[in-house]
């Protein structure tokens, strides 16, 4: 897809004042500016508003209407990541530190590895099950009855960095597109867990 206009006209002609879209990459950036240049005063929801490219692509059609939901954004700077950040930038400055569910998931393998005292993939599998790590932005579980990641939640929206006006809490510049994310609200595992009928069947431990 290249023209979104038909879908952002269909936006503007509803009259919805938000979207929730699962779209990201090109597509998700050629709809969001399809629906800004028809002047319709809309608010995104997506998860991949930060993803690499993203925020180059969105630029500042994004400020102030474009919000991501994720597990963390750069504007959140907990001590535990704050050098790892800063040397992260030094070397990359055009790139934003995404990925940091990533950095959870091998921390959380490690210590299963070493639950498990074993590589073996059924024992790790089941050193996993149910555990809890103190991850840099809070607590994370992998829930047993579907090995599913819990972890605090982050709803945020594209504003101006500080440093071109906006506000204080946006310091982190994303690709030097002069915006970043400001948090709206934090949201605890515990509150977005949804319950679960998963009836996984497991191989027998060995």
């Amino acid at each position: 897809m290249k023209d979104f206009a038909p879908y952002a006209a269909k936006i503007k002609a509803s009259g919805a004042d938000t979207v929730i879209t699962g779209n990201w990459g090109n597509d998700m950036s050629l709809l969001i500016k399809a629906v800004k240049d028809t002047g319709a005063k809309v608010t995104f929801y997506t998860f991949y508003a930060g993803g690499l490219g993203s925020p180059t692509a969105i630029g500042e059609a994004g400020v102030g209407t474009v919000k991501q939901i994720t597990q963390w954004h750069t504007s959140v700077v907990p001590n535990k990541l704050q050098k790892e950040m800063t040397d992260f930038h030094k070397k990359n400055p055009t790139l934003d530190y995404y990925y940091l569910q990533v950095h959870n998931e091998l921390y959380m393998l490690a210590e299963a590895l070493k639950k498990a005292n074993s590589d073996d993939p059924l024992k790790v599998a089941y050193a996993l099950e149910g555990m809890k790590w103190d991850a840099p932005t809070g607590e994370v579980e992998m829930r047993a009855s579907d090995h599913q990641l819990l972890a605090p939640l982050y709803i945020s929206t594209i504003q101006k960095t500080a440093a071109k006006g906006g506000p204080k809490e946006v310091v982190y510049d994303l690709e030097n597109q002069g915006i970043g994310f400001l948090t709206d609200a934090r949201v605890e595992s515990y509150v977005s867990a949804q319950p679960t009928t998963c009836q996984m069947k497991r191989p027998a431990r060995t």
